[in-house]
């Protein structure tokens, strides 16, 4: 029973340091921009726990909120990507136009070209 309740409780830290990987940043330019050292870093990535003042900090310099942090869970990251690339899903309706974009300049340049057209006409007529 006490080996089930460790491996239920959330590890900070880890997803720190998953999410630090994810948006490309590495850990001397998260120490950097806290005003920590490396090692610093480090320590916070093994911790399961970390004070909420820092972990704002540090949400700050990942470009996500605390609260995404303590929610972050991989297997949901790798169901929205497969998700999202997937044209069956809901996902992929959000951002897809329901008309064709080039057929609307198209429309747009038509309706210039006869406007211009037509006021070279009203020109001709008024000399």
């Amino acid at each position: 029973m006490e080996t089930a309740t460790k491996s239920n409780k959330v590890h900070i830290g880890k997803k720190i340091s998953r999410i630090r990987e994810i948006r490309g940043i590495k850990q001397d330019f998260l120490a950097g921009e806290l005003g920590v050292s490396q090692q610093t870093i480090s320590k916070i990535e093994q911790s399961e726990e970390i004070e909420d003042s820092m972990l704002e900090k540090i949400a700050d310099v990942l470009g996500v909120s605390a609260e995404a942090i303590k929610n972050f869970s991989e297997e949901v990251l790798i169901f929205h990507i497969q998700n999202m690339n997937d044209n069956s899903t809901a996902y992929a309706y959000n951002y897809q136009c329901s008309y064709n974009p080039l057929d609307k300049v198209v429309e747009l340049y038509e309706r210039l070209l006869k406007s211009e057209q037509d006021k070279v006409e009203i020109l001709k007529n008024n000399k």
